[in-house]
């Protein structure tokens, strides 16, 4: 079979009601490649007022990755960085040593009711590069590779798949694919990847047979081809990589291989010592301490 495990996620709630669907770290399994954070938002519709927006807040040794299905939202970080992420872009912000961000409602919009829609993952960094300096960068929707496979359209937000290759820059090995599939398309999978997970979006699939419905994260069986199979017309992500080069300690918004690194965030974050966000004077306080796990 190809599904060697299924994660079911549970629900978070973000603050005033924004809820996600968060199925990394979890119990059974800390990361798929180098990702060790997994959440999917929406699609929720967004009111004028709502208050879905997250104050700044801090990371080290993770690298963010946020991509959008629909609607549009605005980050701004600690290095200056002011971005308006839109549906089909690519933002990998690096975090490193430190760095402090906040992710906010689009002005254009506050007086808008649009839908939200997308997943943000975070890529734990390799020991080696867990304390490089903070970076942001953007790459837009049109700079993305798509691809037509059997059935399925596919686009390479990171790594390479079937000749392509993302721009997007990584620390490791990585895989991120958008793919779409029509009622009754196939897609076979090749092992692009160490590990290798499937996400249906909005459907179920099945995997080699095996149902696997929307909103379950199935990671496949390593180094084997797996056909993909959509009963009816679908959205699904694909992503992996190279397996983690150790375990990493995860305390709120911060990861490490050591945990007093995350102790010493902790303490800078508490004390107010991590850049700010320019113009955006707001911030989330550290929440009460639990042991890095």
């Amino acid at each position: 079979m190809g599904i060697a495990l299924q994660l079911t996620g549970h629900a978070k709630d973000l603050g005033g009601g924004f809820l996600v669907r968060r199925f990394l770290p979890s119990a059974p399994r800390q990361s798929v490649g180098p990702f060790l954070f997994f959440d999917h938002f929406g699609p929720v519709t967004v009111l004028p007022g709502a208050g879905h927006d997250v104050r700044p807040h801090p990371h080290i040794g993770l690298a963010t990755v946020t991509y959008l299905f629909e609607g549009a939202m605005l980050h701004r970080d600690s290095l200056g960085s002011v971005q308006l992420i839109e549906p089909g872009a690519i933002n990998w912000m690096t975090a490193g040593r430190g760095i402090v961000h906040s992710e906010r409602q689009s002005p254009a919009l506050k007086d808008a009711t649009y839908v939200n829609h997308g997943i943000q993952l975070w890529a734990a960094l390799p020991q080696a590069y867990e304390e490089v300096e903070p970076s942001f960068t953007h790459t837009p929707a049109a700079a993305i590779p798509e691809l037509t496979v059997g059935d399925a359209d596919v686009r390479v937000l990171i790594g390479q798949a079937w000749g392509q290759t993302s721009p997007v820059a990584t620390f490791a090995p990585t895989i991120y694919l958008d793919i779409a599939l029509p009622t009754g398309g196939l897609l076979e999978l090749p092992p692009l990847a160490q590990e290798l997970a499937v996400y249906p979006v909005d459907g179920d699939v099945e995997i080699d047979g095996a149902l696997l419905p929307a909103h379950t994260l199935a990671l496949l069986t390593p180094g084997q081809a797996t056909q993909i199979c959509a009963p009816a017309a679908v959205r699904l992500v694909v992503l992996g990589g190279d397996a983690l080069d150790g375990h990493r300690f995860i305390s709120w918004n911060f990861v490490s291989s050591r945990k007093e690194r995350i102790q010493q965030a902790e303490e800078d974050w508490k004390a107010q010592r991590m850049a700010p966000v320019p113009g955006d004077a707001e911030f989330i306080p550290l929440p009460e301490r639990r042991p890095a796990a």
